[in-house]
């Protein structure tokens, strides 16, 4: 059976933040969820152009209740600010999808000298995560769904002495290594939420490929560069709308028979419906997912102490 806007479940009264909700996926993904009545927090760098992306959602849903909060995933000064900002006004959030990202952009460096695509996608959504557990356990149920690509397989886990491939820097390689963190931390986040007894859950989603303007940003900062023009023409030939693209991390945020820890995909890898898919063993490594957590909290200096923000909240 395919799954569609209409399965979503009525999300009044629930509370979703999204990050990157300005354009693409993640305005497609914070149009649906306001759509079915949540409040929607959505989590930018460019806030102007997220004014402008609430106003295209009010456009369809005039009664949509929408709110803006400024963050920057490649400066933690930035995402602590964000952070508090969502705690003082929801101290109760029921789903986090941490979507913002960059993909294949040549080497530089974060405000806190991170390379870029690691910084950006991977551990400013894990200090993010870190300070919002508190809420998402005041939450029903809550969900944290990670957005991973099949980028992640040309990625390897974050070495401890090597974490951004120092001298030997690829667009594409520094890429997989982000994606396949977004997998691996979002089910060793799982496993640690199970342990501590908690109800929130933890999950992945692939888009597929869909023609949003990632690949075109990839385009814009790579001057132009032939791999990056390649996929941002077949988006634009083959890829799905960003509404299509958006369904598995929407199936992973609402589907009520969802279970932490699953993957949920296009049925045909790239395009389709939204189904769930098995995750492979290696990513499921307790002894991966135990080598990135310690070296992001090494990166970032943040304790990432599930048990204990769990029970802060509780």
């Amino acid at each position: 059976m395919r799954w569609g806007l209409k399965d979503i479940p009525d999300q009044t009264g629930r509370v979703a933040v999204v990050t990157g909700a300005n354009g693409g996926l993640g305005l497609a993904t914070a149009s649906a969820l306001a759509e079915r009545g949540a409040h929607v927090v959505m989590a930018v760098r460019n806030t102007t152009k997220a004014e402008l992306a609430c106003d295209r959602i009010v456009a369809t849903v005039p009664d949509a209740a929408l709110e803006v909060v400024a963050l920057d995933l490649g400066d933690l000064a930035s995402v602590e600010t964000a952070a508090a900002t969502i705690r003082e006004r929801h101290p109760s959030v029921d789903i986090l999808i941490n979507n913002a990202g960059v993909m294949a952009i040549p080497e530089s460096r974060t405000a806190d000298g991170f390379e870029q695509q690691v910084g950006i996608n991977h551990l400013g959504h894990f200090v993010l995560t870190a300070r919002l557990l508190p809420a998402l356990a005041e939450g029903i149920a809550a969900r944290i769904v990670a957005v991973t690509s099949t980028g992640r397989h040309l990625g390897r886990v974050l070495d401890p002495q090597d974490p951004f491939r120092e001298g030997r820097y690829d667009p594409w390689r520094a890429y997989g290594d982000s994606k396949l963190a977004n997998l691996v931390f979002a089910v060793e986040l799982d496993a640690r939420l199970r342990a501590a007894g908690s109800r929130i859950a933890s999950l992945v989603a692939h888009p597929g490929l869909a023609a949003t303007d990632l690949q075109a940003s990839s385009v814009d900062a790579t001057g132009g560069g032939a791999s990056q023009r390649f996929f941002h023409g077949l988006a634009k030939v083959t890829g799905m709308s960003p509404e299509r693209g958006a369904l598995p991390l929407l199936r992973a945020a609402t589907d009520l028979r969802a279970r932490g820890g699953e993957l949920y995909t296009p049925r045909f890898v790239n395009g389709g419906s939204p189904v769930r898919r098995p995750i492979l063993p290696p990513s499921r490594s307790r002894e991966r997912g135990r080598q990135l957590w310690t070296v992001s909290e090494q990166q970032t200096g943040v304790t990432f102490d599930v048990a204990e923000l769990v029970g802060r909240a509780d």
